[in-house]
């Protein structure tokens, strides 16, 4: 039997069976072999209880081999974390022309010998992480208290600080305003619409094909009731428009629609002096409101000085950018007051120039818009009634769906002889009317938009006007920036906007930051100033 089983191993040259412990407790026989056989069953299960940790090693360092790269992964991103937070919240963003050197939050300063000036290291303009809607963070402004902001919304960028300003704070800002006079928002015809009009020379037909949205060779009611809006700052309703014409005649076949044959009758001017004659309630005009200016530099009340510190520790954006934006402006709406849905800034185009830049692009285009890109807004009272903000169309998704699709905006992409306003006014008139629904009408219909923040005093919110470029400067006009002011149903309100104005063309804000530079060294004044009066900014 022991020869017949070393036969088969050594046949078969393989490792022994398994022996199980049952088998090695067999009873001796009388052969005496039974020493020998317990020692081979022995070594069989000794291989046997060696083949699985074998196995167990191969897994071991497979397991420690795919560790060891997740480990590496995990590091690789840490790092590449710490990279992203630094550069975007502590790495410098220098200008030229700059007396000082900023570093994106603002608050390291360094000497520059008076008379040199810095080269542009790098073009990049720190921007806030909303992350997702309702996210709060920590933030440190005065000494002895920290803010919570929030995020509304990521389209825009839309942020809100509870208690951003103190109630004694509200009180001087407003006092302070009071005191300055305030003056009418709007009046009723935008000064330089003829001069423009003269200056572009446009004759009836080119007229005709830039009001004709959807280009059907009719004149439709909301393609005219848009460019009223637009040109002369007066909201009119469908209702009204029907009086126009038949005031003027203007429809004569009475269809509501105007060919080019019953335009070329009217005057340019047509609308505007039939308005003039008949008056116009203020409830009718595009905003409702009296504002003022408050300088914030050197000389100011402490308080507006504080202020525009805290704006810039809150943007991170370089202390120069803020220090050469516009003035704080003040704006009272009585009772009935609003403002409809309308942008801060407007777009660039290659025609167009920014208005606090227009010195130093030393350009003759007629066209200019307010680059704001920040808004920072300050509710310096709880109002008692009405008065919300409103973003009709904050994070709506299919609102970029509608716009692409809208035939003004396929038609103004590629027709760039109007004023940014009026292209971006115009492509909106189709976009944001659905079912007989004005979105843009704050007067009626300010509950139907997307998102609504509610005036409370000391809260500030702020957003961003513009999108990133992707290389760190400013890019296009966000179009979800879109918002306006309710009807104020009871009471009043009180609110005050710090812009932050940026040119999209960084050539253009570096030479403007350096003229400045200059002219503040020759002057040799306390800080920088900006090289237009406060009054000559455009309110949109």
């Amino acid at each position: 039997m022991p020869q017949l089983s070393v036969q088969f191993f050594q046949k078969t040259d393989e490792d022994p069976p398994c022996i199980r412990e049952a088998d090695l407790k067999r009873p001796e026989d009388c052969s005496g072999n039974a020493r020998d056989r317990d020692m081979e069953s022995q070594e069989s299960v000794n291989k046997c209880e060696r083949v699985p940790l074998q196995k167990s090693n191969v897994c071991s360092r497979s397991y420690f081999i795919v560790v060891m790269v997740f480990f590496h992964v995990y590091i690789i991103n840490v790092i590449a974390l710490l990279l992203y937070v630094h550069y975007n919240n502590g790495s410098e963003a220098e200008f030229p022309g700059s007396s000082q050197g900023f570093t994106g939050s603002g608050d390291t300063h360094r000497s520059v010998p008076k008379g040199h000036t810095r080269a542009p290291t790098q073009h990049f303009l720190p921007r806030l992480e909303g992350l997702r809607v309702g996210h709060v963070q920590k933030l440190s402004l005065v000494s002895d208290k920290v803010h919570e902001m929030r995020t509304l919304s990521l389209k825009p960028l839309l942020f809100e600080i509870p208690d951003f300003l103190s109630e004694e704070e509200c009180r001087v800002v407003l006092q302070l305003a009071q005191l300055k006079g305030l003056m009418e928002s709007q009046v009723m015809v935008l000064e330089g619409q003829d001069d423009l009009t003269e200056q572009l020379n446009l004759s009836p037909e080119e007229i005709f094909s830039l009001l004709d949205l959807n280009q059907d060779g009719q004149l439709q009611p909301q393609e005219i009731l848009t460019h009223s809006r637009v040109r002369d700052g007066i909201w009119l309703t469908p209702e009204n428009l029907r009086e126009i014409y038949a005031g003027l005649n203007a429809d004569p076949d009475g269809n509501g629609l105007l060919s080019l044959e019953e335009f070329r009758h009217l005057s340019s001017d047509a609308f505007q002096r039939f308005l003039q004659q008949r008056g116009v309630k203020r409830s009718q005009l595009v905003r409702n409101s009296r504002h003022t200016w408050l300088y914030q530099g050197p000389g100011s009340h402490h308080i507006l000085q504080d202020l525009r510190k805290r704006v810039t520790r809150l943007t991170k954006l370089p202390s120069a950018l803020v220090e050469l934006s516009e003035p704080l402006q003040v704006v009272h709406y009585e009772q009935g007051g609003h403002y409809h849905a309308h942008y801060d800034s407007g777009p660039i185009y290659p025609e167009t120039v920014c208005t606090h830049t227009r010195l130093a692009s030393n350009s003759s285009s007629p066209f200019e818009t307010s680059c704001r890109y920040i808004t920072v807004l300050f509710y310096l009272n709880s109002v008692e009634g009405g008065g919300e903000t409103t973003f009709p169309v904050a994070d709506n998704r299919t609102y970029e769906e509608v716009v692409d699709a809208s035939p003004a905006c396929l038609f103004f992409k590629d027709f760039h002889r109007c004023t940014a306003e009026l292209s971006v006014a115009l492509c909106l008139c189709q976009s944001l009317i659905q079912n007989n629904v004005d979105l843009l009408d704050t007067r009626k219909n300010c509950d139907k938009g997307n998102l609504r923040v509610k005036p409370t005093r000391g809260k500030a919110v702020f957003w961003y006007n513009y999108l990133s470029d992707g290389r760190g400067w400013v890019g296009e006009l966000d179009e979800y920036s879109l918002h306006g002011g309710c009807v104020v149903a009871s009471g009043t309100k009180w609110v005050a906007n710090n812009w932050i104005n940026v040119d999209p063309d960084y050539q253009r804000q570096a030479h403007y930051q350096e003229m400045v530079s200059q002219k503040h060294q020759a002057e040799d004044s306390p800080e920088p100033r900006p090289m237009q009066h406060s009054d000559a900014h455009i309110d949109l």
